[in-house]
């Protein structure tokens, strides 16, 4: 009884062990680890699509890296040891330097050679091991180099036994249809034109045109009213002699034509309107770098949503394929091991991801739709970006505090700016209030003033009935000066008293500013730390979800016996499972690297940056030249608010 107790439990052990450890599929073959490359040493080739690789490189950017190591977040939470096993030692954290500042007044320094660490051979593909250098980043120090981990991800660690389940995934660039039209673009040329090219901007400059046309017409307030007129009267009947004080009866006419200067300049209005129409046109020009400022983000956000969407399209049609691998493959496997409705659990699972890659390509057309909009572009093109869908950009390290930025964003928005224009032109208002019951108005006119003749200069003529026999020239100027209270100067106080109200809305919409500049700050510095943590947790699930579904596929080859029962290492459904897992693993990647992207164009926008420095002066990249023509059926896109017509 005891050998026959023995013998089941020596088969129990071997069967366990036999599930534990399965045997390497013949298939494939062993896979070794490559030293890793020295500082200055360019990094060995990757191997090819379909390969071993000692480990899938990491995708994460150097400056997230960075971020992590310096905030502790590249490790994961420490276990609690259990009773019987001794704690680990801490290990006494390294010094990191603090990264500088740029004072308030400058322009952050822009990674210009932008990291983009996925292995790929197209823009939407992860197929080849060797990372696209950024200018300025040493070879060696770029993430992604196969054999490698970078030191800054989990700090000192043992060496690591190679997984021959880590295989370089052959995604493909998301395809065109052959009824779209083609609109390749990179970011720097989107950038470069949504300097000048979006409607904001225009709407914004034609307000500029107004301002300006208010200040022009302010600074000419002293300038009287120029008349070219002529006057004809007859009188016929009685009418009084004042110098003898009788009755006349006789006809009369005359003709007076000229020239006369008239005009009412109040004083009051001629010093400080100008003043006032000054800060409104400072406040306008304010207006338009917000508006460029804004659509610069608008147009980061559309582009970043287009990366995020094809790549999504491109990583579920990788998992599509894959989905069709393992129908065939449970297709081809015995009844005996598998029951039918497995494979028709795995088309159906086929079938959603499908319906996900539609909806992903859709997506990708849609937010094409909405740059070519921003930007003014043929409606009809569908805009493929010539970067991989993997850019990770970085403006500004997201280890920066927010007592280090607020005070920037403070001095640099260009809302805040405005705002404080509008008090400063709510202030000259309420001076001009108050001086204009002491300083006179000058009336200008001609003879019998006010309401009389409007002309000072001409040629008169006079006579008696209808004839005009006597002609002559004649002058007459009429200056007064006028001092004016309203209403007994209690209109006057009530002008004060509206413009003080005036001011303290404006100051309201100071600190309106103010709080709005830096709730943005706060949301956007919240928003970059957040995604430059989920960016490597996004790709340490892609990695590990490349290697799942890797080891599933393969455990479905291998059996293993349990008694007399044949079985799979892996059941289906944990390979349909894995499938699922991966899939969801590039969402989420491509959709927190464009979170990523966004964040740090919207913290550069919090900020206060002005857009032209990273759309003009200092590029992200080179800007080729592209097509602007539009349909005949859209207007043209010219330099500025289109003119008038009338």
């Amino acid at each position: 009884m005891r050998g026959r107790s023995a013998g089941t439990l020596a088969l129990i052990v071997a069967s366990a062990l036999a599930w534990a450890w399965p045997a390497r599929c013949g298939a494939q073959s062993p896979s070794v680890p490559e030293p890793p490359p020295t500082l200055g040493q360019s990094p060995a080739a990757p191997p090819a699509a379909g390969q071993p690789a000692a480990e899938l490189p990491s995708t994460v950017s150097p400056a997230i890296q960075r971020f992590l190591k310096q905030t502790g977040r590249d490790r994961l939470p420490a276990r609690t040891p259990s009773p019987d096993r001794p704690a680990p030692a801490a290990m006494a954290p390294t010094a990191e330097p603090r990264p500088s500042i740029p004072p308030p007044n400058t322009v952050p320094r822009i990674a210009r050679g932008v990291s983009s660490p996925v292995p790929a051979e197209s823009p939407a593909g992860l197929r080849t091991g060797r990372a696209q250098e950024g200018r300025g980043v040493p070879r060696s120090s770029q993430p992604g180099t196969p054999g490698t981990r970078s030191p800054d991800i989990e700090g000192p660690r043992t060496p690591r036994r190679s997984s021959p389940l880590a295989v370089y995934p052959n995604v493909r660039p998301a395809p065109l249809e052959p009824t779209d039209l083609r609109f390749p673009i990179n970011l720097a040329t989107a950038l470069r034109l949504a300097d000048a090219r979006p409607l904001i901007v225009a709407a914004a400059q034609a307000s500029v045109w107004v301002a300006e046309a208010d200040l022009t017409q302010a600074r000419l307030l002293f300038v009287p009213m120029l008349n070219v007129a002529a006057d004809y009267l007859r009188h016929d009947g009685g009418g009084p002699d004042f110098n003898k004080g009788i009755m006349t009866a006789p006809s009369v006419n005359f003709f007076y034509a000229g020239v006369g200067l008239w005009g009412f300049i109040n004083s009051s209005d001629a010093l400080f309107q100008p003043l006032v129409a000054r800060q409104n046109l400072n406040a306008r020009h304010w207006d338009v770098q917000a508006s460029k400022n804004d659509a610069v983000l608008q147009t980061a956000e559309a582009y970043f949503r287009l990366h995020q969407y094809r790549g999504m399209y491109a990583g579920t049609l990788y998992c599509v394929e894959q989905g069709h691998v393992l129908i065939e493959k449970l297709a081809a496997m015995s009844r005996d091991l598998i029951p039918e409705f497995e494979v028709e659990r795995a088309r159906n699972f086929v079938a959603d991801l499908e319906q996900r890659a539609v909806l992903a390509r859709q997506q990708w057309r849609v937010n094409s739709a909405n740059l070519t909009q921003l930007l003014r572009l043929d409606p009809r093109a569908v805009v493929a970006p010539l970067e991989p869908d993997h850019l990770q950009i970085t403006l500004i390290e997201p280890g920066r505090t927010l007592d280090d930025l607020m005070p920037i964003a403070m001095t640099n928005r260009p809302e805040i700016a405005s705002r404080r224009a509008m008090v400063e032109a709510a202030t000259a208002a309420i001076r001009r209030e108050k001086m204009r019951p002491v300083l006179p108005g000058i009336a200008l006119n001609g003879y019998q003033s006010p309401g009389g003749m409007l002309i000072q200069a001409g040629i008169f003529g006079l006579g008696p009935n209808s004839s005009l026999s006597q002609w002559t020239g004649r002058e007459d100027v009429s200056v007064q000066l006028v001092w004016q209270l309203e209403n007994l100067g209690f209109g006057n106080l009530a002008m004060i008293k509206r413009q003080r109200g005036e001011q303290s809305r404006a100051t309201v919409a100071l600190f309106r500013a103010q709080d709005m500049v830096a709730a943005d700050v706060m949301r956007a510095h919240a928003r970059l730390q957040s995604a430059a943590v989920r960016v490597i947790q996004a790709d340490r699930a892609m990695r590990t979800g490349i290697i799942n579904l890797n080891g599933n596929y393969e455990g479905l080859g291998e059996t293993s016996r349990f008694a007399n029962v044949l079985h799979t290492i892996s059941r289906p459904q944990e390979a349909v499972y894995s499938l699922q897992l991966l899939n969801r693993s590039f969402d989420e990647y491509f959709t927190t690297v464009a979170e990523y992207n966004i964040a740090q164009f919207d913290l550069y926008h919090a900020l206060g940056y002005p857009a032209q420095d990273i759309a003009v002066r200092m590029p992200v990249g080179e800007v080729p030249p592209i097509e602007l023509r539009r349909p005949r059926f859209l207007p043209p896109v010219g330099h500025g608010p289109p003119p008038a017509t009338r």
